[in-house]
């Protein structure tokens, strides 16, 4: 059998797939067609035969690629993830959905920073669909071309560890994806990394494209609330969270608050969802944040500070609650643009700054190579 990595290549590209109707071809290909120089392919047979999902990959493609297989009782694709990371030699690794791809070009940009800065962490650059349909998370500061901040580059709003990690930093840090989860199983891991380990963002680069065309993202499943956000507390628990400088644990708390709780709130657009328990189990997980984030709600806007109140509230009604989860999504009107405290107007995660950040995230990338 094949080494699991070519000692010539620094980097295994790690993807992990549940069934052969995924276009794993697509991704292999993406790698094999436009970063082959430096990349090695694991693809990771999860609670499926080998053969299964090697019969997906194109018929040039496959004697080129290393197939493993994986067995847990979950459908999160944490566990594949981490047996193809525990795997192999290459130096660094990247970990892939079955149904996104690789712009040519990435891998390679991903190692010139790398070597540059002497980052353990190098976050790629998004595109949604396309690579010309550029995602503009995270919204760090223009300009900068070193080392990135957790809280001064707004880095929290990244929830998955895309892009290149190394190997040694991996076993020492013991950072890894949770298994089992069936949401959230990435975000502890990926802000971990952010906020300990030396990180650069790849924003000129060639990007990391998710792929449009799955119908079967387990993310998109409406769960138990407990279950929805049942990442919270392996994140916010954690010694190493509880070490970070308050500035840091806050802007976690407030990317927490902002995607993930009002996320969740959002997308329950039925008042018999809500019951008792359920609004129960809302407050308890809005006040945790607060308590473990001190500040985390001082620069969001005064819709959010209304949706915020109303999580924290189970006598609220339901239908408030969901009409205030909707109405901050009205985006341009002074409740959406102006934080509650004034003072705030000019914080960095206050939607001024933080609109201007993504915008400029998203064009800068257009600008450099007009």
């Amino acid at each position: 059998m094949r080494p699991l990595s070519s000692p010539d290549k620094p980097v295994d590209v790690v993807i992990a797939c549940h069934t052969p109707e995924r276009p794993v071809g697509r991704a292999v290909a993406s790698i094999l067609e436009g970063n082959a120089e430096h990349a090695n392919v694991v693809v990771v047979a999860h609670n499926r035969p080998a053969d299964e999902i090697l019969g997906a990959i194109r018929p040039e493609h496959r004697d080129r690629v290393r197939i493993l297989e994986h067995r847990d009782e979950f459908r999160s694709a944490s566990g594949p993830f981490n047996a193809g990371m525990r795997e192999g030699t290459a130096p660094f690794v990247a970990i892939m959905g079955s149904d996104d791809t690789l712009a040519p070009g990435a891998v390679a940009s991903w190692l010139a920073l790398q070597e540059r800065t002497g980052a353990e962490f190098v976050i790629t650059r998004l595109a949604l669909g396309t690579a010309g349909h550029g995602v503009p998370t995270p919204a760090t500061r223009m300009l900068r071309g070193g080392l990135a901040d957790l809280a001064r580059d707004r880095l929290a709003y990244r929830s998955a560890p895309l892009g290149l990690m190394s190997r040694a930093m991996l076993a020492r840090t013991g950072a890894h994806l949770v298994e089992g989860a069936t949401v959230g199983g990435d975000v502890g891991m990926v802000t971990q990394l952010m906020a300990t380990v030396p990180t650069i963002y790849d924003r000129f680069g060639p990007p990391y494209v998710i792929g449009e065309d799955a119908g079967d993202r387990v993310t998109y499943v409406i769960r138990p609330m407990r279950e929805q956000l049942g990442f919270f507390p392996d994140l916010l628990e954690a010694d190493w969270f509880a070490s970070l400088p308050r500035p840091a644990r806050r802007a976690i708390g407030t990317k927490l608050l902002r995607i993930h709780v009002f996320g969740a709130v959002f997308y329950r657009q039925d008042a018999g969802i809500w019951t008792h328990e359920v609004r129960e189990a809302l407050a308890e997980i809005s006040a945790e944040v607060l308590r473990r984030a001190p500040g985390c709600e001082r620069p969001l806007s005064r819709a959010d500070r209304r949706l915020l109140d109303a999580c924290l509230d189970p006598g609220i009604g339901a239908d408030e609650l969901m009409a205030a989860a909707r109405d901050r999504r009205r985006h341009g009107r002074p409740a959406t643009l102006l934080p509650r405290e004034i003072t705030q107007v000019l914080a960095r995660e206050a939607p001024p700054r933080f609109m201007a950040a993504s915008l400029a995230v998203q064009m800068l990338p257009r600008v450099r190579r007009g």
